[in-house]
């Protein structure tokens, strides 16, 4: 697979096909990791809701940068750790970012609305889905990056399953 930054950058992302539904991703810096959020983030439609997941700085910030700006939207992204959901309404379609790492028990997501947003005319991208999976309808698609120091410091595997 072939991601274009822009129209002078390519970077070249391996991909594998693991199955139907299941697409792996190999990324060896953060500029690939954003270039494959991008791609993403301006094919989605919506109503979208994306589980992401990976281990604590193994990218998934870098990601969420590239789909938004894969939407056209040009504020600064940062994790939403202590406000636990960001708006973004500027640009093809809302981004509604959460970080639910800090919940404690799902009240907290009935507590700010979360099905509102899921069930919006924006896309949901939530960091660290996997604490509370039961939040999440049959048409979610999974995303975990996860990284393998063998292979570098800045290399990722991207596994992206739609359901």
């Amino acid at each position: 697979m072939i991601v274009e930054t822009n129209n002078t950058n390519r970077y070249n992302i391996d991909a594998r096909q693991a199955a139907s539904d299941i697409l792996i991703v190999e990324t060896n810096n953060a500029h690939e990791t954003f270039a494959l959020g991008k791609k993403l983030g301006s094919e989605a439609k919506a109503g979208e809701i994306i589980c992401l997941n990976g281990d604590l700085a193994v990218g998934k910030t870098v990601f969420t940068q590239g789909f938004a700006s894969g939407l056209g939207i040009t504020e600064s992204i940062s994790s939403p750790t202590f406000t636990i959901v960001q708006e973004y309404t500027k640009g093809r379609l809302p981004l509604y970012h959460f970080d639910i790492y800090r919940l404690s028990d799902i009240s907290e997501l009935d507590e700010i609305g979360y099905e509102e947003y899921f069930f919006s005319d924006g896309v949901c991208l939530v960091e660290w889905g996997n604490l509370f999976p039961e939040i999440f309808p049959e048409q979610t698609t999974y995303i975990t990056i996860k990284k393998d120091i063998e292979k570098g410091f800045d290399y990722r595997v991207i596994e992206i399953i739609n359901k």
